[in-house]
């Protein structure tokens, strides 16, 4: 019965394992379609703005230049509730167009950024193929301590 049950419970963990690790290694950044966030405009174009003027808060007095911001159309509407997600509600804040981040802006960060990314990927490649090996040789490990273990029961009896 106790055998059933660790063969159960190592089952699931083995189902669940990968499960749990796409979500972990999920991430968006600058330069792809689904991100939101400040933009480093750099040497890009000027941007397209919603607002011909800059959205802020409070006033923090300190006439720092104003952040460019790529947030999802809700947040604009309600700044007020979403400026702190990031760290902008002090800030002047220019709302860039969706459009023009994903024409101009996207295709020219990940040409600038390309050789960067793919080290990234490789890296990250890597890191979870030795992850998936430290796993399967820590399961077999384990596997192989409890047939040791049952067997000595057996010999015991």
């Amino acid at each position: 019965m106790k055998r059933l049950l660790i063969t159960t419970a190592l089952a699931a963990v083995t189902i669940s394992a990968p499960i749990f690790a796409a979500d972990v290694g999920v991430s968006i950044s600058i330069g792809q379609p689904g991100f939101y966030g400040q933009l480093d405009l750099g040497n890009f174009p000027q941007p397209q703005v919603i607002n011909s003027q800059p959205v802020f808060i409070e006033d923090d007095g300190m006439n720092r230049p104003p952040l460019y911001l790529r947030v999802p159309p809700k947040y604009v509407k309600h700044w007020k509730k979403h400026c702190h997600e990031y760290n902008a509600c002090g800030r002047r804040v220019f709302f860039v167009r969706d459009d023009w981040y994903n024409r101009e802006y996207v295709p020219r960060y990940q040409e600038q950024h390309r050789d960067h990314q793919e080290v990234r990927h490789e890296e990250s490649r890597n890191q979870q193929h030795e992850e998936h090996r430290d796993e399967q040789r820590d399961e077999h490990r384990d596997e192989h301590r409890d047939e040791h273990r049952d067997e000595r029961r057996d010999d015991r009896r």
